[in-house]
């Protein structure tokens, strides 16, 4: 049987020996009448439709306003940002092949979302180092972050702390130790390099422990300092130098300049007034480096960090899965599958192809965290899919921390736990723990 419409009931109203719908205003012609539609009033019709935004009168706010990703923000700090400033936060070594395999890597994996699973609330909370995540996520050190805004590692940390995920303190700081603790009641990392001075490296590393730092993070991928072109380019310094060609640049960007020149001296707080440098003079990071850092860092110098730390210890740098099972076999706690941001060596693997292969090799004696081209929370889902523990990110918080300062690390990490869970919706799952390689699409190689 086919069913009959029924149309909804209909109040009439009675004009003369005529029943006409109610609303529908009428007119006699003669003896019949006609009726017709009352005059459309556009003043109502766009009162209806038109919704003005409140005028926003905090410029930080607006500029987030205008941001719907961190590549967003990378164009607004590109803008705000002094030319040198910005390279050096963006750039990498060389012909820049590596920094954009980093992110290449991601983009070639797709993803094959499940249906019809039931899946009524999402999950994206994890564990690392046998404590609890808000996300999967650890938030990587950064050096000299104070040129991307005054705040830099305070901010940083304060933002890592509220979204429930650690953040690493780089040795070449521009925050110390005990200055990120005090803001910061989070979890927090230290990564340590291996200095030629290795009283120095027992100093803060007893510092660490002092402050409640849970984690050492041994970055192993620079024991010498990559060719970073850009910065060749512009002769870039930390702290930037003022000269000719930078009081142009400095001229044409006021904000960045002004918090600048208001701001105390930048330097390796970690490090004040010690022999190795501090930073207070414009200095040659590669000559820095070169001249300070030890090239012959061998697996002998991870055994005697264990005997002088009780924490767990991160091998930020790992590029093989050689060298993944060597830790292993070390007892260290996890690898960072690095390659610096591809700001070392150019031509080195993206870490995000390395996690299936040293995840196999590795039989989750370890854990593993895969640092680089980190833009989305959907890069953490095919991270941790791929058999990471967790996602590590430092450019996608600088450029926030460059376009909006505080506020600007906050938006990306929100950000990054949304996509996440609208990721997971989407692909049928409802925990971190069900994430798998079945939900990869990887093309042959």
């Amino acid at each position: 049987m086919v069913p009959i419409p029924i149309a909804p009931r209909q109040d009439y109203r009675r004009c003369g020996a005529t029943r006409v719908p109610v609303g529908l205003r009428v007119r006699p012609v003669g003896r019949r009448w006609y009726g017709h539609r009352p005059a459309v009033n556009p003043y109502r019709t766009l009162r209806s439709v038109l919704r003005f935004s409140r005028i926003e009168t905090d410029p930080v706010e607006r500029r987030l306003r205008r941001a719907a990703s961190v590549q967003d923000l990378r164009r607004i700090a590109k803008r705000r940002l002094p030319g040198g400033v910005f390279d050096y936060i963006d750039g990498g070594a060389e012909d820049e092949i590596t920094l954009r395999a980093n992110r290449a890597a991601f983009d070639a994996v797709g993803f094959r979302p499940r249906v019809l699973r039931g899946v009524e609330k999402v999950d994206i909370s994890a564990s690392l180092l046998g404590r609890p995540l808000a996300l999967p996520l650890v938030l990587a050190p950064t050096g000299f972050t104070r040129i991307a805004d005054p705040a830099g590692e305070l901010a940083v940390a304060r933002a890592a702390e509220r979204a429930g995920i650690p953040y690493t303190l780089s040795t070449l700081s521009t925050r110390s130790i005990e200055e990120v603790r005090a803001v910061s009641g989070g979890r927090l990392w230290f990564q340590v390099y291996a200095w030629r001075d290795r009283g120095l490296v027992r100093e803060l590393v007893d510092r660490a422990a002092a402050a409640g730092y849970e984690a050492l993070a041994l970055t192993v991928d620079t024991v010498v300092q990559g060719r970073r072109e850009r910065d060749v380019r512009r002769g870039f310094s930390l702290p930037p130098t003022l000269g000719p060609g930078t009081l142009v640049d400095g001229a044409l960007h006021p904000a960045w300049t002004l918090a600048f020149v208001r701001s105390e001296p930048i330097r390796f707080a970690n490090v004040a007034g010690r022999e190795v440098g501090d930073g207070a003079s414009p200095i040659n990071l590669a000559h820095y480096i070169n001249t300070q850092f030890d090239p012959a860092l061998a697996w002998s110098d991870v055994e005697w960090l264990r005997t002088i730390w009780d924490g767990p210890i991160v091998l930020k740098g790992v590029q093989s899965a050689a060298d993944a099972a060597l830790a292993a076999d070390a007892g260290v706690d996890a690898v960072a599958l690095s390659n610096h941001g591809g700001r070392q060596l150019d031509g080195a693997p993206a870490p995000f192809s390395l996690v299936a292969p040293v995840a196999d090799a590795v039989g989750g004696r370890i854990e593993i965290i895969c640092d680089g081209g980190v833009r989305r929370g959907s890069d953490i889902i095919k991270a941790v899919a791929a058999g990471a523990t967790a996602a590590m990110a430092g450019r996608a918080y600088l450029y926030a921390l460059g376009a909006g300062g505080e506020r600007g690390v906050d938006r990306v990490l929100e950000w990054f736990a949304a996509d996440m869970a609208r990721t997971m919706a989407l692909l049928g799952v409802g925990s971190v723990a069900e994430l798998d390689r079945e939900l990869l699409e990887v093309p042959p190689r």
